[in-house]
């Protein structure tokens, strides 16, 4: 895939996963998940993506050419033959109102503990999928720092708020842009204001702040400003799993593709991310992502900029 001259490796750490869902109107079979697939794949289409993960001897090669498609770097994605790779099952509730966990094996990813291969240490955009924050502080203390030091991207998940707080905090401080939900910013603040939930989690640590909304669009905070942008509107709505992970991977695959992290251009990074998020769930997996193509995800762009220009 031709990417732009200034463009600059973006490396995504998180899960790869086996995944079964059942929605309201259909059922899946085992698919590809993981905040590192759908996350690099939405990447891929800025900017060269590096993969870290682990899987097991069964995970199907069909998945791996899948990435591959994508001209994702699998340098980093360990593979434990013995092991089976994570498997997580789920039901979304009548009208998407929430969601259950059937079943969940941890499987290899128990004991996974990202080590970055040579290669990758001086890549200069990084997404910390929603892993544990102690994993997460392990992976940048392997990265440089000072004036070599990565732009940071780091995603959490509310169980990490309730059960390894500390260590999160110490993460805050330790990134760039922190890009979360608006339960887990009450959770992290105590705020239901979003524009004061917004402030304080900057206060905290990152320099920049991405508060996402769901179908209501997401919120920047940043020191040169505020920015507001809705959601896409989709009008195919299959299956929401992975929406938020292929944001997070556009937003840091934007970002390095043009090598800046302005505020323009973090606007810019939030729109790529809401039109790839809008293109996940409108099926199950990575599918509606992967087939595409960046083509369509222009054409969203353009649309969004034609809603919200007045």
């Amino acid at each position: 895939m031709p990417y732009p001259r200034t463009a600059r490796p973006a490396l995504i750490i998180g899960s790869v996963a086996i995944d079964r869902v059942a929605t309201p109107h259909a059922q899946s079979d085992n698919i590809l998940g993981g905040a590192a697939s759908y996350a690099s794949i939405a990447a891929s289409y800025f900017t060269p993506a590096r993969l870290v993960g682990v899987v097991g001897g069964d995970f199907p090669e069909k998945f791996t050419k899948l990435y591959r498609k994508h001209g994702i770097d699998l340098a980093g994605l360990q593979t434990e033959p013995a092991g089976k790779t994570f498997y997580w099952s789920g039901r979304y509730r009548e009208n998407f109102a929430g969601r259950d966990t059937l079943e969940i094996q941890l499987n290899v990813f128990a004991n996974f503990s990202p080590t970055l291969p040579p290669a990758y240490l001086n890549t200069p955009f990084v997404m910390l999928g929603a892993i544990q924050p102690a994993l997460q502080l392990h992976v940048l203390d392997q990265l440089p720092r000072g004036k070599k030091r990565p732009f940071v991207l780091a995603d959490t998940f509310d169980l990490w708020i309730n059960t390894a707080r500390p260590e999160l905090e110490r993460l805050l401080k330790r990134i760039d842009l922190l890009v979360i939900n608006e339960d887990e910013s009450l959770l992290l603040t105590g705020e239901r204001n979003l524009i004061r939930a917004g402030h304080a989690l900057r206060r905290m640590g990152p320099r920049a702040v991405v508060l996402k909304k769901g179908e209501h669009g997401s919120l920047l905070f940043h020191p040169d400003g505020f920015f507001a942008l809705p959601a896409y509107p989709v009008t195919k709505f299959i299956d929401p799993t992975g929406a938020g992970d292929s944001y997070a991977g556009a937003l840091i695959g934007c970002l390095a593709s043009a090598n800046r992290t302005d505020f323009a251009a973090l606007k810019r990074a939030v729109a790529c991310a809401t039109a790839c998020a809008s293109l996940t769930v409108e099926s199950f997996s990575v599918n509606r992502l992967s087939s595409a193509g960046r083509k369509a995800i222009d054409a969203r762009l353009k649309e969004l900029s034609r809603m919200t220009r007045f």
